[in-house]
C-alpha cells in the first residue's frame, strides 16, 4: 500500500498530488454530517427568529444565545474529553466552522469565541491554567475573547504599547493600555491580552477576567455589518493581572499571536463557505419565484450566468479548504506521536501550513464577496432592502477582507513566506525555478492536448506552477534582498499561487469524486470552466510582474513562454454555465 505523503507548506508549487490522498466533503462520515445538521438546526431555531433583534446590538441576548450553544456542545467540537469537549478531528472543525457560517453577526462571535478566545489557552495554557478556564470556556459558561489589535498598531501587531509590569512582590502583572476591535467585548468573561513586559521588545500573552479591577468596556462601534457582534474598546487601568495568568511563556506572545492568527485565517476560509451557500440558496430561491416579462428570471441567460458563476467560485474555494484540513490533521497526528502533546501538536500543524492559510483567508473572504453581491444583483431592488437576508449578507461579508490580517498582508504572506520556506531547504523552489528559467525556449509555442480529461488537467496545473516559479525567479534575479519592497510584483505572485492552489484541488477533486460517482458531467463543467477563466487571470498576473522586472527582449521571451504556459483548450462556457445552473435551478437549493 502506497504511503501518502505530507506535502509541506508552499511545496505544491514543485510537487505533484494524488487525488486518491485528498479528503474532498463528499467523504464526510455519518457522525461529521450528524454535527453539521445539530449546528444548521441551532441556527434555524435559535439564530434566525432573533438575527432582527441581534442586529440591534442587544449584548445579553447574543450572549444567552451563545451559552446555549454551549450547553448543546457546539462549543466544545475543538475540545478534548478531559476538559468536557468532543476532541473532533481539525476536519470535523472547519465542518462545523462551515455550518455555522450561515450565521451572521452570530457566527462571528461564536467562531472567535471558539477559536481565538479559547485555544490560546488550550494551545498555550499550562495545567493549572487549562483546568480552570477550558472546561468553562468549552461549556459556554465562560465567553472569550482575543485582545491584539490597538490604535497604533493593527498589521503591524508588535508595534502595541500595552505594558505590564511585574509588581514588586511578583504576585501581578500591572496592566496598562487600550485594545481596540475587540470581538465580544461587550460581554466576553476571558479576554487573551497582548502586552510587552518592561521595555521587551516582542509581545507577552496574559489571560485577564474582564472583572478584574481597572478593566473598562467601551460602548459597542457602529458598523458597517455584523451589526450583532459586539465590537469595542477595552481599556486597562492599572490592572492586577496574577503573575500566574502569563500564558506560555514572557515573549512568547507574538509567536502566540502569529499561530493564532493562522488558525483564524483557515478556519474564516470555511466559515465563509457557509455564508456563500446561504446566499446562493437565497438567489436561486428567488429566481426561481420572481416573474419578469411573463417568466421566471431564473430562465434569463443573464441571471443563470449569475448563479452558475456562484456555484463555480464557492465550489472551487471549498475544495482547497477540506485538501489543506486533512492535510492539518495527518500532520497533527504525526507531531502528536513524537511529542505526546496534542495541543502544541495542533497549533504547530496550523502554523505549519501558513502559505495555504492564507491562501483560503483571501480565495475565501473575496469568494463570499462576489457571491454576496451577485444575490443582491439577482434580487434587483429587493436586494437593497433591509426586509432581505441577502441585504444583511452583502453587508456582513465586507469585513472578511480586513478579519485576520487584510487581505493586502495575506497576499503579502503568500509570496513571501513561500520563498522563505524554500530559503529554509523545505523543498527545491529556486533550483527549479532556475532550471526552468533557463530553458525559457524549450516552454514556448509548445501546446499539445492529451486525450486523458484527468491528465490534461494535471497538466495544467503543472504549467501553473511553472509560470509561478519563472516569475518568481525573474524578479529574485532582478530586485534581490528589495523584492521585499516590490510589494505589487509579490501580489502578481501572490495571486497566481492561489489561482494555482485552487485549480489544482478543484481538479484533485473533481478526479477523486468521478471515482466514487458514475455522473460527474455538471462537475467537469465546474472545473473546465474555473481552470479556463484561471488560466486567464494567471496569465494577466504574470505579464504585470514581467513587465515590472524584464528588460523588453527579456520580458518577450518570458511572455512567450507563460502564453505556453496558460494555454487551455477552448471551453464553450455559455453551455457550461447553463448546465451548472440547471441544477441548482432544478434542485432550488445548493446540492453540489
Amino acid at each position: 500500500m502506497e504511503i501518502k505523503k505530507n506535502l509541506k507548506s508552499g511545496e505544491f508549487l514543485v510537487a505533484d498530488s494524488d487525488a486518491a490522498n485528498v479528503f474532498i466533503p463528499e467523504e464526510f462520515n455519518e457522525e461529521q454530517l450528524m454535527i453539521a445538521g445539530s449546528c444548521r438546526d441551532f441556527l434555524a431555531a435559535e439564530v434566525s427568529p432573533r438575527i432582527t433583534e441581534l442586529e440591534k446590538g442587544k449584548r445579553e441576548l447574543m450572549k444567552s444565545i451563545l451559552r446555549k450553544s454551549g450547553e448543546l456542545g457546539l462549543m466544545g467540537i475543538s475540545i478534548p474529553e478531559e476538559f468536557g469537549g468532543f476532541g473532533q478531528s481539525f476536519v470535523t472543525q472547519m465542518l462545523v466552522a462551515e455550518a455555522c457560517g450561515a450565521g451572521y453577526s452570530f457566527s462571528v462571535a461564536f467562531m472567535a469565541h471558539c477559536g481565538i478566545g479559547t485555544l490560546p489557552i488550550l494551545y498555550y495554557g499550562n495545567r493549572e491554567q487549562q483546568e480552570k478556564y477550558i472546561p468553562k470556556l468549552a461549556s459556554g459558561e465562560f465567553i472569550g475573547s482575543y485582545c491584539l489589535t490597538e490604535p497604533g498598531a493593527g498589521s503591524d501587531a508588535n508595534a502595541g504599547k500595552t505594558s505590564a509590569t511585574l509588581s514588586e512582590d511578583g504576585e501581578y502583572y500591572i496592566l496598562n493600555g487600550q485594545k481596540m476591535w475587540i470581538t465580544n467585548a461587550g460581554f466576553a468573561d476571558i479576554q487573551i491580552v497582548f502586552a510587552k513586559i518592561d521595555r521587551d521588545r516582542v509581545l507577552s500573552a496574559f489571560i485577564v477576567e474582564s472583572s478584574y479591577p481597572g478593566v473598562v468596556i467601551g460602548p459597542d462601534e457602529q458598523k458597517m455589518g455584523i451589526k450583532g457582534s459586539s465590537t469595542a474598546q477595552i481599556y486597562y487601568n492599572n490592572v492586577k493581572v496574577p503573575a500566574g495568568n502569563l500564558l506560555g511563556k514572557r515573549g512568547e506572545g507574538f509567536r502566540i499571536a502569529l499561530n493564532i492568527l493562522h488558525m483564524g485565517r483557515i478556519k474564516l476560509g470555511a466559515n465563509v463557505l457557509g455564508s456563500a451557500k446561504k446566499a446562493v440558496e437565497d438567489s436561486v430561491k428567488y429566481a426561481n419565484e420572481r416573474k419578469q416579462f411573463g417568466v421566471f428570471i431564473s430562465a434569463f441567460g443573464a441571471i443563470r450566468q449569475k448563479l452558475a458563476e456562484q456555484v463555480i467560485r464557492l465550489f472551487t474555494c471549498e475544495s482547497a479548504v477540506y485538501r489543506v484540513s486533512r492535510d492539518i490533521d495527518d500532520l497533527t497526528e504525526k507531531l502528536k506521536e513524537e511529542s505526546g502533546d496534542t495541543g502544541r501538536a495542533a497549533v504547530e500543524a496550523i502554523g505549519h501550513y501558513a502559505v495555504e492559510a492564507a491562501i483560503l483567508k483571501v480565495a475565501g473572504s473575496e469568494m463570499l464577496d462576489y457571491v454576496a453581491d451577485e444575490a443582491v444583483q439577482i434580487y434587483g431592488g429587493m436586494g437593497y432592502s433591509a426586509e432581505t437576508d441577502v441585504e444583511r449578507g452583502y453587508r456582513d461579508s465586507r469585513i472578511n477582507r480586513i478579519f485576520e490580517g487584510t487581505n493586502e498582508i495575506n497576499r503579502l504572506l503568500v509570496s513571501d513566506t513561500v520563498m522563505k520556506r524554500a530559503m529554509k531547504g523545505d523543498f527545491d523552489l529556486f533550483g527549479k525555478a532556475a532550471e526552468l528559467y533557463a530553458g525559457l525556449d524549450d516552454l514556448s509555442g509548445k501546446v499539445t492536448w492529451t486525450d486523458d480529461y484527468f491528465s490534461e488537467k494535471s497538466g495544467y496545473a503543472g504549467n501553473f506552477k511553472k509560470t509561478v516559479l519563472i516569475c518568481i525567479h525573474g524578479a529574485v534575479e532582478r530586485f534581490g534582498r528589495t523584492l521585499v519592497h516590490q510589494q505589487e510584483v509579490l501580489n502578481n505572485i501572490a495571486d497566481m499561487i492561489i489561482e494555482t492552489y485552487l485549480s489544482e484541488s478543484l481538479s484533485l477533486r473533481v478526479q477523486k469524486l468521478e471515482s466514487l460517482k458514475s455522473d460527474t458531467g455538471v462537475y467537469r463543467d465546474i472545473l473546465d470552466v474555473s481552470v479556463y477563466d484561471a488560466a486567464f487571470r494567471i496569465r494577466k498576473s504574470a505579464y504585470d510582474a514581467i513587465y515590472a522586472f524584464a528588460k523588453e527582449e527579456q520580458a518577450t521571451a518570458l511572455t512567450r513562454a507563460v502564453d505556453s504556459l496558460t494555454a487551455v483548450r477552448a471551453v464553450n462556457v455559455k453551455s457550461a454555465r447553463r448546465r451548472i445552473a440547471d441544477k441548482l435551478i432544478e434542485d432550488n437549493a445548493y446540492k453540489f
